[in-house]
């Protein structure tokens, strides 16, 4: 590990890593892990990195792993090849992806501090690919995290220690700092308590009619809300339909129904208001691959081998 430089307008500590083939089988593999803190801005980055991580700020560069850069304090600018020049704040997370130009630099008015940890492999590429994160969407506001920080930091110690089994270690945080980023980033969206109170509402509503007929259109309407802008809203924040959800929540009672208690298929097609049991039973099949019986068999089964 990089000796701290302990000075009041600089201070950095970081290190660059390796991994070894059965590392590279975790599927997540860190490259890089540090911080920079600087109150006055004369050269950035700095130039102790290697040379394929230096690079001049009109020029740019373009990385082979991903990285996520945390401002903790001051500002700055930020540039890629998918969006225009974006200021940076206090709280913002920057995510660079491989392959992709980028530039970014701190106001030499206010200098910042920042933490940064690279990484690569195909779980990365799998969220990638699969639109969980987006090149033309690369600035997030994490606001000041001290449970984002200590991850970082947590990172670092593994990384100086370089313990058997560190790069694992590293994966997990690099993981988790993921999830805490898309776990914002969808919520920062419903910011606004009364979308919240009014989609939590909605679910109670289906949760305390789970034996009665009630329809998405109904409880929009009981909601005081066009049924396009609930439909849309409630998708946007359970990743469900309204009548998708509905039907889980049936489903999750009809497998309770079916394992705690000795009603006939028949009448749990009934309390559910299902239209027939032959409906209720062609539902319960293509929903959990096992006609109603033969899940209360199994179920039954596996309870007495406990």
């Amino acid at each position: 590990m990089k000796d701290a430089v302990s000075v009041s307008e600089y201070s950095s500590l970081f290190k660059y890593l390796v991994a070894n083939e059965t590392d590279a089988l975790w599927g997540l593999t860190v490259t890089t892990v540090g911080y920079h803190r600087m109150t006055v801005v004369k050269n950035y980055p700095p130039k102790d990195h290697p040379t394929e991580y230096n690079f001049d700020y009109a020029k740019g560069r373009i990385l082979n792993e991903f990285q996520m850069v945390y401002i903790t304090r001051g500002t700055g600018s930020f540039r890629t090849a998918s969006t225009p020049l974006q200021h940076v704040r206090e709280g913002d997370m920057l995510l660079i992806f491989p392959g992709e130009w980028h530039t970014y630099r701190p106001d030499p008015k206010t200098g910042w501090d920042e933490y940064w940890i690279g990484f690569k492999g195909p779980i990365a590429d799998n969220l990638l690919k699969n639109n969980f994160f987006r090149k033309t969407n690369p600035r997030y506001y994490m606001g000041i995290s001290e449970e984002v920080v200590a991850l970082y930091n947590k990172a670092i110690d593994a990384a100086e220690e370089e313990r058997a089994g560190f790069q694992q270690f590293m994966a997990g945080i690099v993981s988790h700092l993921l999830s805490i980023l898309y776990f914002n980033h969808r919520n920062r969206q419903f910011a606004d308590k009364e979308i919240i109170n009014r989609i939590n509402k909605a679910k109670i509503i289906m949760q305390e009619n789970i034996f009665n007929s009630v329809s998405p259109e109904e409880i929009a309407e009981q909601l005081n809300l066009s049924y396009s802008w609930f439909r849309r809203a409630f998708k946007e924040y359970t990743g469900f339909a309204p009548a998708k959800y509905m039907s889980e929540l049936k489903l999750q009672k009809a497998k309770a129904l079916l394992v705690t208690t000795k009603k006939s298929i028949k009448e749990i097609s009934i309390s559910l208001n299902f239209d027939n049991v032959e409906y209720f039973s062609t539902f319960f099949k293509k929903m959990t691959g096992k006609p109603p019986m033969e899940y209360r068999t199994d179920s039954t089964r596996f309870t007495e081998m406990q």
